[in-house]
């Protein structure tokens, strides 16, 4: 009798053993379940002041390894730890780690315990339909913010998850550049050239932008057309050229003196197409005026440099001027006599004074004796200026003309800058 007791205890004893094993198997298993808030803090413990390990965002998927108290364990990201239960919706049956259900289990009265949908059918089918409209609204953000280079159009830190009390990883600088590469929830993922990190997307600029404001600043300057006009001007200087281009070193097609009318065809760019004497080319349109200008018999002569007449002088002075600036922006160049060489300085002087019928010097040492000498508070346009090693010519103002240096070229400057030491002037016309 004793050993049938002892037989009929064992075969209980067996049986409770593989019932327990079977339902332990059962509560170990793994069960799955989804984050239904917008973001769950994935704890290092069972407690709201543990350390956060991750934060999971709206859908992500869990592993859920056991349920203790309000708390899940659970597996996510390859990361285990503690979700709070009302952030996750599961489904199965969920070990309970406590000692009564291992007492249960001993006693051959295991109870599995059922986890309740914390929301019902109707509530979950629509948070369906809000999951899936936000999944739309995000797919929409992510179009309406290309991915990318991007600018940061304020200073901000760089967040380690998508949260706005997430820990900070580094300040980024207003206008730095930085590459998105995700778009969540109104969070965008960067990188910048030392680190990655999540920004509000608000706080980034498209660069659509500044690429089109590059692309224009970058396309050449808009070439004015010519103006087509046909009407009769006036050579307004004592001698001009016409040349073949709307370009001071174009070859010259022909000279012309004050008060010769041509007819303009075309204006363009600070040039005048003219037609005279059947001949067409270039004239600047600042040396054409609408009327003659007055002139007399001595000042259309040409003189002699022993002239020492003011009147004269200033009537034909007014003349060299407006001869001498056509060659403005002329490249200086040593021992060049010529617009189309270039000029030095006494090469510029004596070949403006050529066209007058006045022969000078070739050198400024030689043009500091020619023509009479002339005070300076007396000064006339179209006077010769001496300084040390240089001319010029005085066009009135207390300006000069003159071809400065290499490097540089003709061009007007006041009289005290044209050269350091000033010795005096002299009247040549």
């Amino acid at each position: 009798m004793k050993s049938k007791m002892n037989i009929k205890s064992i075969v209980m004893m067996a049986t409770v053993g593989i019932i327990s094993l079977f339902f332990i198997n059962m509560s170990l298993a793994a069960n799955t379940g989804k984050v239904r808030v917008e973001t769950a803090n994935l704890r290092e413990t069972a407690e709201e002041s543990a350390k956060i390990l991750e934060q999971l965002s709206e859908g992500d998927k869990v592993e859920i390894i056991q349920k203790t108290g309000n708390w899940y364990q659970v597996k996510a990201k390859q990361i285990t730890g503690y979700v709070r239960q009302d952030l996750i919706t599961v489904s199965g049956e969920i070990a309970k780690n406590n000692t009564t259900e291992t007492n249960q289990v001993a006693q051959n009265e295991v109870k599995t315990e059922v986890v309740e949908e914390p929301k019902t059918e109707e509530v979950t089918q629509n948070n369906e339909v809000n999951n899936n409209q936000a999944e739309q609204k995000t797919e929409t953000e992510e179009k309406d913010l290309n991915l990318g280079k991007q600018k940061v159009t304020e200073n901000t830190k760089l967040k380690i998850v998508p949260v706005i009390n997430a820990t900070d990883i580094i300040e980024v600088k207003k206008e730095e550049e930085v590459n998105v590469v995700e778009i969540v929830n109104g969070w965008a993922c960067v990188e910048t050239q030392t680190t990655k990190g999540w920004i509000r997307k608000e706080k980034l600029a498209k660069q659509e932008e500044k690429v089109e404001q590059e692309q224009q600043e970058q396309q050449p300057p808009v070439v004015e057309q010519p103006k087509v006009v046909s009407k009769t001007l006036y050579v307004n200087s004592a001698s001009i050229n016409v040349r073949k281009a709307a370009n001071k070193s174009a070859e010259v097609v022909t000279s012309l003196s004050v008060n010769t009318a041509v007819e303009v065809l075309e204006e363009a760019n600070g040039w005048s197409k003219v037609k005279v004497n059947g001949e067409e080319g270039y004239i600047l349109s600042t040396l054409l005026s609408s009327k003659k200008q007055e002139t007399s018999r001595s000042s259309s002569m040409p003189r002699t440099s022993n002239s020492s007449s003011t009147s004269t002088a200033s009537g034909s002075g007014s003349s060299v001027v407006g001869y001498a600036k056509q060659f403005i922006g002329t490249k200086y160049t040593y021992g060049g006599t010529s617009p189309s060489t270039g000029f030095d300085c006494s090469g510029f002087t004596s070949y403006v004074y050529r066209n007058f019928g006045v022969s000078l010097p070739r050198t400024s040492g030689g043009q500091a004796g020619a023509g009479v000498a002339v005070s300076r508070s007396n000064l006339v346009a179209g006077d010769l200026i001496i300084y040390s090693g240089h001319v010029a010519i005085y066009v009135g103002g207390g300006q000069v003309i003159h071809a400065p240096r290499p490097g540089k070229s003709v061009c007007i400057v006041p009289i005290n800058q044209a050269a350091s030491n000033y010795l005096g002037a002299r009247r040549v016309l």
